[in-house]
């Protein structure tokens, strides 16, 4: 009987997942990873959520452990969020999770307790041929996770099952009613992965110190407001600027257009949103599933953010760096996000985004 570690956070998709694997016939061991060490205003729950999987690994009837990757979620995830936004830059720490952490020690820990594979509650799936493993898209559309699952390696993905690959989210709530679960009507998690639901602003503000500066429209290069400091903004957004009621004149909402972090100013526009359009961006590296393309320039779709529907672009590959260019402008592509690349359900890949092309 070959056994499987399952990754447990304490939600309803990793205990369902549990449950499926056992019925399979798999030894199922359930392992509840502690990766932030610190409580801040109650919003932590890191021990809500250990309590829910003991009361769901006791149901399905599975031993369960925790293990603490606080130090490696640090050095390996938390270190590089904050480099990024103190250079003005927005990561998204749950891809490095996922690669540092979720399918790193915690697959490496796994094997050392005699486990076969690693699993999760991620909404992907994963294809064996000749050898190769390659990473497609759920069955449920909605809530497909191969956006985050870009940076996995071969080692990694041939270890892993995913069992929620062809089953849709309606459904999974459905078999957690039906076991009575602890966890079948909690609510999904939301934010980053270690910040969870605290305040961003104030999460942040504890690591790098604010900085008050200037608003200043990039039309007109007048000052309309303050902000509280440029690493707190993403291009493109519109709420939380303060500056509603600046100048009546014009008509529609306040956008961040660009952040300037060396002067500490942030740029804002009003209604007209054609200087957030892009037409192409370049990036470093990219971690090709299951392996480089043939060719060094192609065709496929990718996405810019999570839930974004595929953009067609065509992908040019160079020694230094990638090029990619989109068949439509997109809006709001921001410096330290992942482009992650598609051929139809299968992920190709990703990598961080380092330069957007006007």
């Amino acid at each position: 009987m070959k056994t499987v570690a399952v990754g447990m956070s304490g939600g309803v998709d990793s205990s369902v997942a549990a449950y499926l694997l056992k019925k399979q016939g798999y030894n199922v061991i359930g392992i509840f990873m502690h990766n932030w060490q610190e409580s801040l205003n109650g919003f932590c729950s890191a021990e809500e959520d250990y309590e829910d999987v003991k009361r769901v690994c006791a149901k399905i009837d599975i031993p369960y452990y925790t293990v603490n990757f606080s130090k490696e979620y640090y050095d390996r995830v938390f270190k590089t969020f904050l480099s990024e936004y103190s250079k003005g830059r927005t990561p998204n720490p749950d891809v490095l999770c996922n690669r540092e952490i979720k399918f790193g020690p915690f697959l490496n820990y796994a094997q050392k307790i005699g486990a076969d594979y690693i699993a999760t509650g991620h909404y992907a799936k994963t294809d064996n041929k000749g050898g190769l493993i390659y990473l497609l898209k759920a069955l449920d559309k909605n809530k497909d996770q191969s956006y985050f699952l870009n940076q996995l390696s071969q080692d990694q993905l041939k270890n892993t099952i995913f069992p929620l690959a062809d089953i849709t989210k309606p459904k999974v709530r459905e078999i957690a009613l039906k076991l009575n679960l602890a966890v079948a009507q909690k609510k999904d998690s939301t934010g980053i992965c270690f910040i969870g639901e605290r305040r961003f602003r104030e999460f942040l503000s504890q690591y790098i110190p604010a900085k008050k500066g200037d608003i200043i429209d990039i039309k007109s290069g007048k000052k309309i407001g303050e902000h509280m400091g440029v690493m707190y903004y993403t291009i493109g957004q519109r709420k939380g600027l303060g500056i509603g009621g600046v100048n009546k004149e014009q008509t529609g909402r306040w956008f961040v257009i660009e952040k300037d972090v060396k002067a500490n100013i942030l740029y804002v526009q009003q209604g007209d949103e054609s200087m957030l359009y892009s037409r192409g961006l370049t990036m470093n590296e990219v971690n090709w599933i299951p392996k480089p393309p043939q060719a060094n320039q192609f065709y496929c779709s990718a996405k810019f953010r999570y839930r974004q529907s595929d953009q067609c672009v065509s992908v040019n590959i160079a020694k230094e760096k990638i090029t990619v260019e989109f068949e439509k402008a997109q809006r709001a592509v921001t410096c330290g996000q992942y482009a992650v690349f598609y051929d139809g359900e299968y992920c190709l890949g990703g990598g961080i985004i380092e330069q957007v092309i006007i």
